[in-house]
C-alpha cells in the first residue's frame, strides 16, 4: 500500500536543506511524497550572506484549491522551515489537509538561543496556534523555550530543565509526543528527550557531539525519523535509527577535506544503509 506524504517547508537552491533533505529521502525509502513548498530562497540564512527569498504563500493556496479537485489524501504531513505567510496559509488549511493523517511539526524558527533571521516574536505566537494540530512536535532546545515563553539557554541545560520543558509543552499544546532535540548537559555528548502518550514516561538517546556547526542536521533527523515512524518503528527506536544516521553523514562530510559544513552534511553515502535498515 502507498504511503502519501505531505511535505510543506522551503526549497533552498543550494545546501543540503529543507525540501532537498526530505524529498529524496522520503522517496527513497519508498514512501509517496506530495510537496507544497513556503518559499524559494537562493540559500538557507545561516552564513552565506543576504539569500534571496520569493515568498510562495499566494501560489500555495492555488496548489491547495486545486488539489480539492483531485482525489488527493495523505496519510502523513511534514512541516518545517515555514515563514510568516505560509504558517498563515497551512495554519487555515490544514485540518482538511490533514484529515486524521499523522502530522509532524518542526517548528523551525531559532536555536542557540536567539530567533533566526527573519522570525520575530509575532511569529512564535503564531507556532504556538499550528503546532496544536501536530501528532508529534521537534522543537530544539531554544524552540521550546520561545513556544513556552521561556528565557532562552544559549548551550547547555540541566535535566530538571528538559523535563519540565518535555511536560509542559506537552500539556500546554496538548500533542501526543514531544521530541527535544540538541539537548546538551555538558560539552561532547548531545541528546534528544522524549515524552509521548504510549510510553507515558520521559526517556532519552544520547550520541557523541561532534565538534563544529552543521546546517540541515534538523531535517535530515525529521526525515528519517518520519520515515523510520512510516515503517512502523516505535517513537524510541526512530529516534535512535535517525540519530545514529545524522552521526554517521557528519562523519563521512568530516573525512573529506574539501566539506563546507554550511552546505549541509552528504548523506548520500549513508542511505544504503538505511534502506537495509528499514526495507
Amino acid at each position: 500500500m502507498t504511503v502519501s506524504i505531505l511535505i510543506s517547508q522551503d526549497l533552498s537552491c543550494a545546501g543540503q536543506v529543507s525540501m532537498t533533505v526530505a524529498l529524496p529521502i522520503l522517496g527513497a525509502l519508498g514512501l509517496s511524497p506530495t510537496v507544497l513548498p513556503t518559499a524559494l530562497l537562493s540559500t538557507h540564512t545561516g552564513g552565506f550572506g543576504e539569500n534571496t527569498y520569493y515568498d510562495l504563500s499566494s501560489e500555495m493556496e492555488k496548489i491547495i484549491e486545486h488539489w480539492k479537485t483531485l482525489p488527493l489524501s495523505f496519510s502523513a504531513i511534514y512541516l518545517g522551515y515555514l515563514g510568516a505567510k505560509p504558517l498563515d496559509v497551512l495554519f487555515k488549511h490544514l485540518p482538511a489537509l490533514a484529515d486524521n493523517a499523522f502530522c509532524l511539526i518542526d517548528p523551525v524558527m531559532g536555536d542557540h538561543g536567539k530567533l533566526y533571521r527573519g522570525f520575530n516574536l509575532k511569529y512564535v505566537a503564531k507556532m504556538r496556534r499550528l503546532i496544536t494540530h501536530a501528532s508529534l512536535i521537534t522543537p530544539n532546545v531554544t524552540e521550546a523555550q520561545l513556544l513556552l515563553g521561556k528565557n532562552c539557554t544559549s548551550v547547555f541545560i540541566s535535566r530538571s530543565e528538559v523535563e519540565d520543558l518535555l511536560i509542559s509543552l506537552k500539556k500546554t499544546f496538548s500533542v501526543p509526543r514531544v521530541l527535544l532535540t540538541g539537548v546538551q548537559f555538558e560539552a561532547g555528548s548531545i541528546g534528544v528527550w522524549g515524552y509521548d502518550d504510549i510510553s507515558r514516561e520521559i526517556w532519552h538517546v544520547q550520541s557523541k557531539k561532534l565538534s563544529g556547526h552543521y546546517f540541515g542536521t534538523g531535517d535530515l533527523f525529521a526525515s528519517v525519523l518520519l520515515g523510520a515512524l512510516l515503517k512502523k518503528r516505535n517513537l524510541q527506536s526512530a529516534t535512535k535509527l535517525a540519530m545514529g544516521f545524522v552521526s554517521a553523514c557528519i562523519e563521512h562530510s568530516l573525512a573529506d577535506e574539501q566539506y563546507d559544513p554550511h552546505f549541509g552534511p552528504d548523506y548520500s553515502q549513508q542511505l544504503p544503509l538505511l534502506l537495509k535498515q528499514l526495507n
